[in-house]
């Protein structure tokens, strides 16, 4: 069916469309009330088919490079919103806006319905009754909490008070001990009522940790005294100071987006009681033409995706932009209150807006005078990619003789790794082809829970590359591929510090630059994390399957027996969970029962 019958047939139903390209790449995916007026908004139709002159450059361009589409039909413009939200962070199309950033943030909550309470974390609403929460916090909730317990004197476990007996807490001085002292309700609360202030005030909490940092080092207990300094650093991390004094105890969420070219950035600060206690950032790549409406919408559906926060706040925006009342409405079932979404024009409202605006300047600038920044942007221009690569996914294998087989993924991003989001993997395959494939797939198979990154960097040559490109496209994935061989010196490879001429290989060409090319030297700095990464799972696998292959062997489950079950079932964990029956699929029924024995 040819675009012009496709769009002919589009029926005045809510949903998305997508377009494609002539190669089906995916270029666009949009949302609509009326799926037929909002489709046929983009074309002219005589005397041929073509963008519409009313749209914009970026707009123009997407539409002439569009062969086909497609589309779903969904119950409501709200459902539309969501289905469109989902795809994107899953597909990455070319001319869509991704931010990653989805997460829940952690709030610190008390339980006052307890006898003793404690501080805990959630990242939800706790079905419980006389719940305090506080929050939420973008980096260093753990610290604070941490920090709570270091300074105040409360049940510092969940099961600690069961056991009746005073432990060892309460003999460094770091609980009252109510499990087995009568300590009154009041001598605990004033313990509580300080706890409370020390998360409330951060000011307070350094000044405290601070004192305790110093009694360390004065002590010569300098790795308890580098612990709290660089908690200190990760508490001050997400502070923004303000001179903005708010009389009363309000609460808001504040988003401002600003750009330096096809550089931007969204901000995020978090206001309770009057103060502000958290913020955030999300850089975004931008395309030609980009929409400032589109990032908007995509930050307020991303920060509160499905999940009611446990504080509702009012949301302050720097602008008007499109689609607002559908927002809020989308926001209003979730929050199941009316949410509320302001653009202040006057007062300390707006000086807020205006703080989160100064911030995010100052994130661009920094960002845009960093020298990996513009080397990033040499890489995307050397390579012809389609985003410049700010967020980049490495991948490497390892294995000895077919044994303990893993893949491993390194992420780099905002210039560092980011080592939270590496991932590692159990691989069943036994050569190098299927091995890749197989790490691949995995880490296409969790793109709904953490969307695609802006390139691929393999360590391989240009057979994987094109298995990277093909299983991209089988799943309609848009994503550049970069993968970087080694070069062979007498028939090996060379991997020699500084020294080694790596070749590059894209879609489209093989790049042999120097090795004094800050381009390569990245990628092969790149190339190198993820090879390490790797490496030390193999070693950590391998150490654990030795242990396991010896307590079969002392058992009298011979290794040649171990590695054919290793062959069928894939890994030690997959085996203790199995059946008599399963296992005697493979083995005898004798060594079956042994191995259930080992496991029971």
């Amino acid at each position: 069916m040819t675009l012009r019958e496709t769009i002919k047939q589009l029926p005045s139903s809510a949903g998305i469309y997508q377009y494609f390209d002539k190669n089906g790449q995916i270029l666009y995916i949009g949302k609509a009330k009326n799926l037929k007026n909002r489709v046929k908004s983009y074309f002219n139709f005589t005397p041929s088919i073509g963008a519409n002159l009313n749209l914009s450059l970026r707009i123009k361009k997407m539409i002439n490079q569009t062969t086909s589409m497609n589309y779903i039909i969904v119950n409501s413009e709200h459902d539309a919103f969501i289905l469109e939200n989902s795809l994107i962070k899953q597909l990455n199309p070319k001319y869509n806006i991704l931010l990653r950033d989805d997460k829940t943030y952690p709030y610190i909550y008390i339980d006052n319905s307890k006898e003793y309470p404690r501080f805990e974390i959630t990242r939800k609403i706790i079905k419980s009754s006389n719940i305090k929460y506080y929050g939420p916090y973008s980096i260093g909730a753990r610290d604070i909490l941490d920090s709570i317990y270091e300074i105040c004197k409360l049940v510092q476990k969940k099961g600690s008070l069961k056991s009746k007996k005073l432990c060892l807490y309460h003999q460094i001085d770091k609980c009252l001990g109510p499990c087995e002292l009568n300590i009154s309700s009041e001598e605990y609360k004033k313990e509580l009522d300080f706890a409370t202030e020390l998360i409330q005030n951060k000011k307070v909490l350094i000044r405290k940790l601070t004192d305790k940092m110093t009694f360390y080092a004065d002590n010569e207990r300098f790795e308890e005294a580098l612990e709290i300094r660089d908690r200190v650093q990760r508490i001050q991390k997400s502070e923004i100071k303000s001179e903005i004094d708010f009389a009363s105890d309000e609460n808001y969420d504040i988003f401002a987006f600003k750009n330096i070219n096809n550089r931007g950035v969204i901000v995020k600060i978090f206001m309770r009681n009057g103060k502000i206690i958290s913020s955030s950032y999300e850089f975004i790549s931008l395309n030609e033409g980009f929409d400032e409406s589109e990032i908007y919408q995509r930050a307020l559906i991303g920060l509160y995706a499905g999940e009611k926060p446990p504080i509702i706040a009012p949301i302050l925006v720097a602008c008007e932009f499109e689609n607002r009342k559908i927002i809020e409405q989308h926001l209003s079932t979730i929050f199941e209150k009316k949410a509320q979404i302001k653009i202040p024009k006057i007062g300390n409202k707006k000086h807020l807006i205006n703080l989160t605006i100064l911030n995010a300047y100052e994130l661009l600038k920094k960002d845009t005078l960093n020298d990996t920044t513009k080397i990033l942007f040499e890489i995307k221009d050397l390579f012809n990619l389609d985003r410049p690569p700010y967020r980049i996914e490495i991948f490497d294998n390892s294995h000895m003789a077919g044994v303990a087989t893993v893949g491993a993924m390194a992420v780099y991003e905002n210039s560092k790794f980011d080592k939270k989001s590496y991932r590692v993997y159990h691989l069943n395959a036994k050569e190098e082809y299927a091995q890749m494939k197989e790490t691949l797939t995995k880490r296409i198979e969790s793109f709904s829970k953490n969307s695609p990154p802006d390139l691929w960097v393999l360590d391989g040559g240009s057979t994987l590359l094109k298995l990277a490109i093909d299983i991209l496209q089988s799943n309609g994935v848009f994503l550049d591929v970069i993968a970087i061989s080694k070069e062979k010196i007498d028939a090996k490879a060379h991997r020699a510090k500084g020294k080694a001429n790596d070749i590059l290989h894209t879609k489209d060409n093989i790049f042999k630059l120097k090795n004094s090319d800050k381009r390569l030297q990245l990628l092969q700095n790149l190339r190198d994390e993820a090879h390490k990464c790797a490496i030390n799972f193999h070693r950590k696998t391998k150490l654990k399957l030795d242990q396991e292959s010896q307590l079969l062997t002392l058992n009298g489950i011979s290794k040649a027996k171990i590695i054919k079950l290793l062959s069928h079932f894939g890994t030690f964990e997959k085996i203790k969970a199995l059946n008599i029956k399963e296992i005697n699929s493979v083995l005898s029924k004798k060594d079956a029962q042994i191995i259930k024995n080992i496991y029971k």
